[in-house]
């Protein structure tokens, strides 16, 4: 799900928007608490219209499903008998046709 639209300066009505979206998909909640470093704070506290808790969760989304692919992936190729040496043989391939395909 896009969180972009609960980024706007809407204050407390875009939670309030995002917790109705979520209830209504059947989505349960919880709360996380993280530490962060009182400098970077003081600075978040400059955009105080930006709901932070919608960035982070948009963040972990993100970074899970890129962990999801990784352990699939790793999976996948367990029992590979591919060395290194061709895997960045293959590597270098695909890069290059890539490139190709863009342009």
């Amino acid at each position: 799900m896009k969180l972009d639209k609960f980024l706007e300066p809407k204050g407390l009505n875009a939670y309030l928007t995002l917790l109705n979206v979520s209830y209504i998909l059947g989505v349960k909640m919880v709360s996380i608490t993280l530490s962060i470093p009182k400098e970077l704070k003081q600075k978040m506290d400059k955009f105080e219209w930006l709901n932070w808790s919608a960035l982070a969760r948009e963040a972990f989304v993100k970074r899970m499903k890129q962990l999801e692919v990784l352990e699939k992936f790793e999976k996948d190729f367990e029992n590979s008998k591919l060395t290194e040496e061709n895997c960045i043989k293959l590597g270098r391939e695909l890069k290059k046709s890539m490139a190709k395909t863009r342009g």
